[in-house]
């Protein structure tokens, strides 16, 4: 079976973007799904791409399997999100390899910090942590990482 496609999502997709992202946030156990999470998660895809962000898919034929938002100017991962039932198949590491490829010298991101499977994950990745700090906007204590390049 091939692999999922990373490519640029279409704005007739962000209604399935943002459905991506509330399952896979829901797979923590952190929320529970909602209409209203729904609503705001697509509300920020529409957000961030209109800030300048890129947003990327991964395509399995037809059917999203993940969602990429980085922003090339500040060399920030913004979203990474896998859906639940393609977790654990390297389709993490597969858009961590693109983000890299478009970000090769330096990678930062937030990572919530109760969800250790993700902040453990990007630790394994070679991101070093930088600080915590409390983002007011959601509520959540965020972890702060960074990759650089290996000289």
């Amino acid at each position: 079976m091939p692999e999922p496609v990373i490519r640029p999502a279409r704005s007739d997709e962000y209604d399935e973007v943002a459905r991506v992202w509330m399952n896979s946030w829901v797979s923590t156990g952190l929320e529970d799904a909602s209409d209203s999470l729904l609503a705001r998660l697509r509300a920020r895809v529409a957000m961030g791409v209109e800030k300048g962000s890129s947003l990327y898919v991964a395509d399995d034929n037809g059917k999203l399997a993940a969602m990429l938002t980085i922003h090339l100017p500040d060399s920030y991962l913004d979203q990474l999100f896998v859906a639940p039932e393609y977790q654990g198949n390297g389709l993490g590491r597969q858009l961590l390899a693109f983000t890299r490829h478009h970000m090769p010298d330096e990678i930062w991101l937030r990572c919530v910090r109760e969800n250790e499977k993700a902040w453990r994950w990007y630790e394994r990745e070679g991101f070093v942590f930088e600080k915590e700090e409390l983002e007011p906007k959601i509520g959540f204590m965020m972890k702060y990482y960074r990759w650089k390049k290996s000289d």
